[in-house]
């Protein structure tokens, strides 16, 4: 009409599902240009980002990586010297530092990668989230090039690798939105195809059968692709679905840790803060700060992509951090279902079969939810045969899905009737301390003023000691500390005779107050006259105080289970055994081909994978503690504590902050030598295998990081707390909050997220990594 001004043309960047599924039938857009949109923002952001730090601070000359999005890596020539980063260098005597170097990579020696110590590049513009693109010639080593030949196009080379034939049949990314065009044009099915055109990124531990799959490793495999797909990435190409890319990760779900034996680094790193790293992928960086982390734990390029718009959504996983820690850092959206409800370890490389679970990123909790609703198989459910933990009680799953709880409109007193127990121990600040302050600060305003104030929720604290009681807040009649006391001596008495780092009781109290008793092998304390059962039955019974550290913090610490060995080894057999029921013969099946045939960023690692190859027993050393009873102990604890508190309190859910750290510079120290910045209170939620949803919450522009002091006898370096503020642009560094309740109960948490997300609204996607021109069609 006249003087009506022309709708705008679609933008692609933060659409949701839906917004992309109206443009779709609106032809203002169509799958191959929604894959091609995607590609040209690869292009665009996706390089490295990280400055290797060398002796002399000197350029390296150019090196080239592998190909991503049609063209090779162009790694950072610049470096930082050393010594600008530590100080006292000169009185170090520690092992020699694993200082940074360009080299080829094990799979593939005509392409190099970083390795050894990097810092992240300052106003970077690129973030390095996906390591591999599903176009054809480069989403595989072993099926590059001509060998990824598509079958219209001839016959094969002759030198064509095993397995080529049946590879260059998968369509890759553009072929597969291709074919999805020429059946639906503008009409998809979108009952049956729910996720019609929405393009993946997957963790890359996640099989993907038409791209390489190695745990984020750089391992040589004879096919560098799976012979099937995981349980999840086959449902989300049965709803629509586009596979698009593998994300960068820390490799093997947080590098697997060292059981110890008699393999030691030859060269170690001074800190591997920011390090959520792939030998082969490379180093991620935050959108907001390119220095910065992009995550606290290892899904890190997961949460990225979907944070600068690489893709529309992302699978990840988690063990102890590795989903809510990218979310967090890159201000976005995650359902993390309960353990496990969705799958893991049927189909991927895990760390810790025992916490290992998926997650769901996407820019908002409606498009999280609508895609946990894809994921539900018809007929089997989430259950997968090959991952044993599916095995859930099915009242643990909603008969009514889980999208149609995310409606909240974050309408004034939307969560009347609501209470909501707040977890202060989320927030403490160590005596002293200014790096939790701005983060604790914000966080404690919001959810005060927006949860209680303007959504109406009733709120209930926890007690904390270093916290202050806020007058307005109902306090918690039985606290987390309190239903510890009275479960503790029924589900896991094993807890009190822990010992610490300095081989005494980590408990004082209980050790005072108790006779002589054998705490572990040879090591006897007690100087009291009360017997540990008397005590147990004093403590359960309030009659006595619980030690001063007896908190949902200090008993999260486990015993390191052998079980990486094991789940190594079963999914290098389950790999190698589905490639033969194909025909193709594939070696790499066992620990001492996989040392063989890898490379590893740090040298630590090569050390720490060659003891895990020694072991040999699925038990810990006898008369010591145990790491897989400790898992399970745990959990069960866990989930009667938070049941506890939920009933003694009336509570309908939990909510806590998720870290009171912004994501720190990558290569430099740690928070209170606290490694990777995990706050112990946050592997609460992993260690219970609980349901967890996560909304940005906000932002800070003010950081305290820690600096780097040398050691008093001069062999490490160590955190030192720092008074000097660091000021960040706006919009700054991203926080969030998280929310928790029992399996069976997550439309409750989605409920009141969604109407938080709602009435907040938070999320700023990252200013650097914006809107790019779509092409013009023709």
């Amino acid at each position: 009409m006249p003087g009506q001004a022309a709708p705008s043309p679609f933008q692609l960047e933060e659409a949701t599902i839906d917004e992309m599924h109206a443009a779709i039938r609106a032809g203002e857009i169509t799958c191959v240009e929604i894959v091609q949109h995607y590609i040209d923002r690869v292009r665009a952001f996706n390089g490295p980002a990280s400055l290797l730090v060398t002796a002399d601070g000197a350029p390296v000359p150019p090196a080239a990586g592998t190909l991503r999005g049609g063209a090779p890596l162009a790694f950072p020539t610049e470096t930082v010297k050393v010594a600008d980063l530590l100080p006292d260098l000169d009185r170090y005597q520690g092992a020699p530092l694993d200082l940074g170097r360009m080299e080829p990579t094990a799979s593939d020696p005509s392409v190099q990668q970083q390795y050894g110590m990097v810092v992240g590049k300052p106003n970077a513009g690129q973030v390095n989230a996906l390591s591999t693109i599903n176009i054809r010639g480069e989403r595989s080593v072993t099926f590059r090039g001509d060998f990824d030949r598509h079958p219209d196009d001839g016959p094969l080379p002759p030198d064509a690798p095993p397995g080529a034939e049946i590879f260059r049949r998968y369509p890759d990314a553009l072929e597969q939105a291709a074919a999805l065009d020429a059946k639906y044009g503008r009409d998809p099915d979108l009952a049956a195809l729910p996720l019609y055109g929405v393009v993946f990124s997957f963790k890359d531990p996640f099989d993907t059968k038409d791209m390489r799959s190695t745990g984020g490793g750089d391992a040589r495999y004879d096919v560098d692709v799976p012979a099937r797909d995981h349980v999840l990435v086959a449902q989300l190409r049965k709803k629509g679905a586009i596979i698009f890319a593998k994300a960068v990760c820390t490799e093997y779900n947080g590098r697997g840790g060292d059981p110890g034996g008699r393999h030691t680094p030859e060269r170690v790193i001074a800190s591997t803060l920011g390090y959520q790293r792939s030998s082969w992928g490379g180093t991620p960086a935050n959108p907001y700060d390119t220095r910065r982390s992009a995550s606290l734990g290892s899904s890190s390029g997961s949460a990225l992509s979907v944070s600068t718009n690489l893709v529309m959504a992302s699978l990840g996983e988690e063990t102890r951090a590795s989903c809510r820690g990218p979310s967090n850092h890159n201000a976005v959206a995650l359902i993390l279902p309960h353990k496990a409800m969705l799958g893991f370890d049927g189909g991927a490389i895990g760390a810790d079969i025992y916490c290992d679970r998926s997650g769901i990123h996407a820019r908002t909790l409606a498009d999280c939810a609508k895609i946990l609703d894809a994921l539900k198989d018809a007929e089997a459910g989430y259950y997968d045969p090959r991952d044993v933990y599916t095995t859930v009680p099915r009242s643990s799953v909603l008969a009514s899905g889980y999208a149609v709880h995310t409606k909240g409109r974050g309408a004034p007193g939307e969560l009347k009737g609501l209470r909501l127990g707040v977890i202060r121990e989320s927030m403490r600040v160590p005596e002293g301390s200014l790096a939790e302050v701005p983060i604790v600060t914000a966080a404690a305003r919001e959810i005060k003023d927006v949860i209680g104030g303007r959504l109406g929720a009733t709120l209930v604290e926890s007690r904390e000691p270093s916290w202050t009681p806020d007058p307005d807040i109902e306090t918690m009649t039985v606290d987390f500390t309190t239903a510890l006391a009275r479960l503790v001596p029924v589900f896991m008495p094993d807890l009190l005779f822990r010992l610490g780092r300095d081989g005494r009781p980590l408990f004082k109290e209980f050790a005072d107050a108790i006779v002589p008793t054998e705490f572990s092998p040879g090591k006897v304390f007690g100087a009291g006259t009360m017997t540990p059962i008397d005590w147990c039955v004093a403590l359960a019974e309030g009659r006595i105080a619980p030690p001063k550290n007896f908190d949902i913090a200090t008993i999260q610490q486990q015993e390191l289970a052998p079980t990486f060995r094991f789940h190594i080894s079963q999914y290098l057999t389950r790999r190698a055994a589905d490639w033969a029921a194909q025909g193709v013969t594939e070696t790499l099946a066992d620990w001492p081909a996989l040392n063989a045939r890898s490379k590893f960023w740090g040298d630590d690692q090569r050390a720490a994978f060659r003891n895990w190859e020694e072991i040999a027993d699925p038990r810990n050393a006898l008369g010591g503690r145990q790491g897989v009873n400790e898992r399970i102990m745990l959990r069960e604890l866990l989930r009667r504590v938070d049941m506890m508190v939920i009933l003694e309190n009336r509570l309908d859910a939990l909510v806590r902050l998720h870290t009171p750290w912004p994501p720190g510079l990558i290569g430099h120290p740690h928070q209170h030598d606290i490694l990777h910045n995990l706050a112990p209170e946050s592997l609460y939620g992993p260690n219970a295998g609980l349901t967890e949803v996560l909304v940005p919450a906000g932002y800070v522009t003010t950081a305290y990081d820690s600096v780097f002091a040398l050691s008093a006898d001069g062999t490490r370096y160590v955190s030192a707390p720092t008074r000097t503020p660091t000021t960040i642009p706006a919009p700054g560094l991203p926080f969030s909050l998280v929310f928790r309740a029992e399996p069976g109960r997550e439309d409750v948490i989605l409920k009141i997220a969604s109407a938080y997300e709602a009435a907040s609204r938070r999320r700023i996607p990252p200013p650097a990594f914006g809107p790019i021109p779509r092409r013009q069609r023709g």
